[in-house]
């Protein structure tokens, strides 16, 4: 198959319109479209549609396997139909592609019961950027024992480049546990929120669920607070903080990589 612009065309509005008629499976073959035997190779275009829309449905399955099994291959496949009609990737790399479909699905009327949805995007859109994160060594817990006692309070950590923090109303990690091979299905009781640590100290991407106060914690020692100021944020989310369980969590899912 062949293209033959027109002597006005040029090479950006021929590619616009080559896409966008990828895309949009009731828009006529684009103008200049041909084949050796044909001059308007409709069934030969059809295969080049498929195989794109094939492609894109393939890559939003692969970094959304949870929530694929949650609503079934049949419901998901409309639903990244759906969204690839109204989200077409931006970039020839696709390991970003899905970052926008949590929000996507807020919006899916079909999606409206499942409102925990949403969160279990989210939730694997953070485990496949930590999957590709840059490697970096965590940081020795040997290092925290040599700093001042009197001082403990005004250390800050650099956080580990994979490090992903998720709050949900929704018992997401269970819910993603549970679709995921990592827990057996049963009911959820009590439904309650949970608060999701994602990290890949290593060489495989880790998910915890985090202790009362934990999510605020981390969020403000990733944001460069003080080991002080971030302990009161925690008390402040949550009575319930325990500073030494969440710094020992921490520290032993190699959350940081350095302090100063």
């Amino acid at each position: 198959m062949s293209v033959f612009p027109s002597p006005s065309d040029t090479a950006a509005a021929q590619q616009t319109r080559f896409a966008d008629a990828l895309r949009n499976s009731d828009a006529p073959i684009p103008e200049g479209v041909a084949a050796w035997n044909d001059p308007a190779p409709a069934r030969r275009f059809a295969v080049y549609r498929n195989n794109v829309a094939s492609s894109l449905r393939g890559a939003l399955a692969a970094r959304f396997p949870a929530t694929q099994a949650i609503v079934g291959e049949d419901f998901f496949a409309g639903l990244a139909a759906a969204f690839i009609a109204a989200h077409p990737p931006r970039s020839p790399l696709l390991l970003d592609y899905g970052d926008t479909l949590a929000g996507f699905v807020e919006q899916f009327e079909p999606a409206a019961e499942l409102t925990y949805l949403s969160d279990v995007i989210r939730l694997e859109a953070l485990r496949s950027k930590a999957y590709h994160a840059e490697d970096s060594a965590p940081l020795d817990p040997a290092e925290l024992a040599q700093v001042d006692p009197d001082r403990i309070g005004l250390i800050r950590f650099a956080p580990h480049p994979s490090l992903g923090l998720l709050r949900s109303a929704h018992p997401v990690v269970t819910i993603w546990a549970m679709n995921s091979g990592e827990q057996d299905l049963a009911p959820i009781e009590p439904w309650r929120g949970e608060d999701a640590l994602v990290i890949r100290p290593q060489m495989i991407v880790e998910l915890r669920r985090l202790p009362p106060g934990g999510a605020a914690f981390l969020a403000a020692l990733a944001a460069g607070e003080t080991l002080g100021d971030a302990a009161e944020a925690a008390l402040t989310d949550s009575l319930e903080f325990d500073l030494t369980i969440n710094l020992a969590g921490a520290l032993q899912s190699g959350v940081f990589t350095a302090i100063s």
